[in-house]
């Protein structure tokens, strides 16, 4: 490998560490965690990115599972916003799958990487938002590199600011989302328990289903469902290029970030 583009890994390497390491430790600040678990996760994350990587180099070979040339046949169907603003429904549907393919990516990693250590909801956020860190930490740096190599360092600025700014915190906003329910459904039983409603509880012995676990799997669906759909509308701004939405959109994801973390049900302790 020339010594050049050596140059450009280690570069965009320590650029992606930046924002890495700036937002976990905003995110852990308040809230000490063991340093050997978040390493874990934070790998577990990286590693998250891998089979996205092999899926897109299938393609060569099995052209038949590249799920987004099946949107093609959507290309002349579009959604009007306005007179100049148009999104073809094959581009949404492609955004939709690939919000679905990279959050559950990332739950994947914060399950292998929790061995069953979790005390409450909101150690389910902290790891999550630690596995989207270290997802878009490698993400990072093959954008850093892309664009250094192909756009010419000066573009590499820009790239990085809103990267590091913008597009990590979305990844962190739509992980932590998805932890929240994740923790949920991670003590289903004790929270159902607190929760559960007369008429739902008896829908479920009508129908002879464990009542935690039908509880559990609602909650884990519902999680990737807000977080596929805050993805998606995150790509439908950059690609509407109304970028000047992205930041109210961020800060009230902040906001809703940290309300979550604050719910009293998030601080109870059902683990030991």
């Amino acid at each position: 490998m020339p010594s050049a583009h050596i140059l450009k890994i280690l570069v965009s390497i320590a650029l992606a560490a930046v924002p890495a390491i700036i937002w976990t430790a905003i995110f852990l600040k308040k809230r000490k965690e063991p340093l050997g678990i978040v390493l874990i996760t934070f790998v577990a994350g990286m590693v998250s990115v891998a089979p996205i990587i092999l899926y897109k180099l299938s393609w060569q070979y099995l052209p038949g599972l590249n799920l987004f040339t099946y949107f093609d046949r959507f290309g002349n169907n579009t959604l009007g916003f306005t007179q100049f603003l148009y999104l073809p429904v094959s581009t949404l549907l492609s955004f939709l799958l690939v919000g679905v393919i990279e959050e559950y990516a990332k739950h994947v990693a914060v399950k292998v990487a929790d061995g069953g250590k979790f005390k409450n909801v909101d150690d389910a956020m902290e790891y999550s938002i630690i596995a989207a860190l270290g997802f878009s930490f490698v993400e990072n740096v093959m954008y850093f590199f892309y664009i250094w190599q192909y756009q010419g360092f000066d573009t590499l600025y820009l790239s990085f600011v809103f990267r590091a700014i913008f597009s990590t915190f979305a990844h962190i906003l739509f992980s932590g989302v998805y932890g929240y329910y994740y923790g949920l459904a991670y003590f289903a039983k004790p929270i159902y328990q607190q929760d559960r409603h007369p008429c739902v509880n008896f829908l479920h012995k009508l129908l002879n289903l464990k009542s935690e676990t039908v509880f559990a799997e609602e909650k884990i669906t519902q999680g990737l469902l807000y977080a596929v759909i805050l993805h998606a509308f995150f790509n439908v701004m950059l690609e509407l290029n109304i970028t000047y939405i992205i930041v109210p959109f961020l800060i009230w994801g902040y906001s809703g970030l940290s309300y979550l973390f604050i719910k009293k049900r998030s601080q109870v302790e059902f683990g030991k």
